[in-house]
């Protein structure tokens, strides 16, 4: 039999029974459509995160406070290290050669009101130079000063659809709002920059004095009693010498710490493409997980295959037996049914990718709150969710196959 006439014996026989064959595939449509649609998801997030980054720049690199007790303690437990940075260690960096616009930063999520208008949004204390090392820029007003900062000045910086949410198409420059209950005067708007990393718009920011931000709503100090700075970022004027800067850097700070000899570091310096290999081994990780969720129905779908294919073999007993009378030989229904499972395989892969592309670009499109969560569907995924479809339904399909083409003939002609 040639391979033509076994593909349409496959097809007319799915089309035979449509619901019982639809029903079959949707194990593996949902399975292929969900790992097109998360894997696409993911990587449009990896790539979102990607581009954050590089529009930061390379010469910009960041200080974190670590644990010293835990193993690689940046890319594993950031969040949990004690806060071991201060502005006076910001200060200190001003004199190492290489190094410009140093800015401490301290963060938190807060929710700013104004009248009955509310928004939340990821608050920043730093100082002025914020503009310089962020790419920021401003739309209305100013940023607040150094002298904003050295008196503890309750103004803050609004990012755009921050101002946007809260008052509109008004200016809200001079306008009065509340953080955790305290007034505050609206200096500056920021111009819309776009893009988002770990889910937060980048125009959804909050930027206030960082020592208003230490003495009247977040505060937290180290273990020596001094005001608690989360991160120090920086930009080095001189690439050529990143190495040497950053090796100054660290000495200044180790002996600011009083870490002696073979004292672990209870900080590290990390540039962006550092950052970038902690978020892709993150972003990795998180693909595996969800593809081995959706791997669960695909495997609920290569059952179903198999058992309707089992049906089949057995509703076609006698159909088998006539074939191998007249001359079929077993590789000839072995193939029949082969094609059969596999063309159940590879329609309900076909669909899958297609709703999941439907699906991810439809998730691409939703705005929350003026951040999209971006999805990027590669050649690659759907290769790969094509070839696993296939797969499936050859493997499902090759017992079956096999019980078929071992019939008796003669067993399978008085078969009732």
């Amino acid at each position: 039999m040639k391979l033509i006439d076994s593909v349409v014996i496959a097809i007319r026989s799915l089309f035979a029974n449509k619901l019982r064959s639809s029903l079959t595939m949707l194990g593996i449509i949902i399975g292929v459509g969900s790992v097109i649609t998360l894997m696409s998801v993911a990587r449009g997030a990896e790539a979102t995160i990607a581009s954050a980054y590089e529009e930061l720049g390379t010469d910009v690199l960041s200080i974190m406070p670590i644990n010293p007790e835990v193993e690689g303690g940046f890319s594993m437990s950031p969040a949990y290290a004690a806060p071991s940075l201060t502005m006076e260690d910001a200060r200190a960096l001003e004199h190492v050669r290489g190094v410009d616009n140093i800015v401490p930063i301290n963060e938190n999520f807060i929710t700013v009101t104004a009248g009955s208008e509310a928004k939340s949004g990821l608050l920043h204390g730093a100082t002025p130079t914020y503009m310089d090392v962020m790419k920021y820029s401003v739309a209305s007003g100013q940023f607040f000063t150094d002298h904003h900062v050295a008196q503890r000045a309750n103004v803050v910086v609004l990012g755009s659809l921050v101002a946007e949410d809260l008052f509109g198409d008004d200016d809200a420059v001079g306008e009065q709002v509340k953080l955790k209950k305290q007034r505050f005067t609206v200096v500056g708007v920021l111009e819309p920059k776009g893009g988002a990393m770990f889910g937060v718009s980048f125009d959804d920011v909050v930027i206030v004095p960082i020592t208003t931000y230490q003495a009247r709503l977040f505060p937290q100090q180290t273990a020596t009693g001094q005001d608690a700075v989360a991160s120090i970022s920086f930009q080095i004027t001189d690439e050529e010498n990143r190495e040497a800067i950053t090796e100054e850097v660290e000495s200044v700070l180790r002996r600011r710490h009083n870490l002696k000899g073979d004292d672990k570091d209870d900080f590290a310096v990390v540039s962006q493409e550092q950052v970038m290999e902690i978020v892709g081994q993150v972003t990795g990780v998180f693909s595996i997980v969800l593809g081995a969720i959706a791997s669960i129905s695909l495997l609920v779908g290569s059952i179903g295959i198999m058992n309707i294919m089992l049906v089949s073999v057995t509703e076609r007993t006698r159909e088998i037996g006539i074939r191998k009378a007249v001359g079929a030989k077993r590789r000839d229904i072995l193939m029949q049914f082969l094609i059969e499972a596999a063309t159940m395989g590879f329609a309900g892969g076909g669909i899958g990718i297609t709703g999941g592309w439907l699906l991810a670009w439809a998730i691409s499109q939703v705005d929350i709150g003026g951040f999209k969560l971006a999805s990027a569907v590669s050649i690659d995924i759907i290769i790969l969710a094509f070839s696993v479809s296939l797969f499936i339904g050859l493997a499902s399909g090759l017992y079956p196959a096999m019980r078929a083409a071992r019939l008796n003939p003669i067993d399978a002609l008085h078969y009732q």
